[in-house]
């Protein structure tokens, strides 16, 4: 019997959003055919908002609209952000 381990990958960065540093979390899906994390972070009325990021054309795309213009518009830092915590 093969017994076989897969790293659980999740992190938490601050990114400056809407003005003001905000807290995103990040944790990796664990299907080896998804390439996907789950991100959430809290709003204005404190309530969090959940949405997902695909590595698509070998770039992190959020896959779920519609969202906060606020994190649409950080895409690219999702994508430099997950680049280099996959790389450590």
């Amino acid at each position: 019997m093969q017994v076989t381990f897969t790293k659980n990958i999740q992190f938490s960065k601050l990114i400056k959003a809407n003005g003001k540093l905000k807290e995103f979390n990040f944790r990796k899906i664990n299907d080896q055919k998804k390439e996907q994390f789950t991100v959430d972070v809290v709003d204005e009325r404190d309530s969090r908002v959940f949405f997902n990021v695909k590595k698509i054309d070998n770039n992190w795309k959020i896959i779920e609209i519609p969202l906060p213009n606020w994190i649409l518009e950080n895409e690219s830092t999702f994508n430099e952000i997950i680049e280099e915590e996959l790389k450590q």
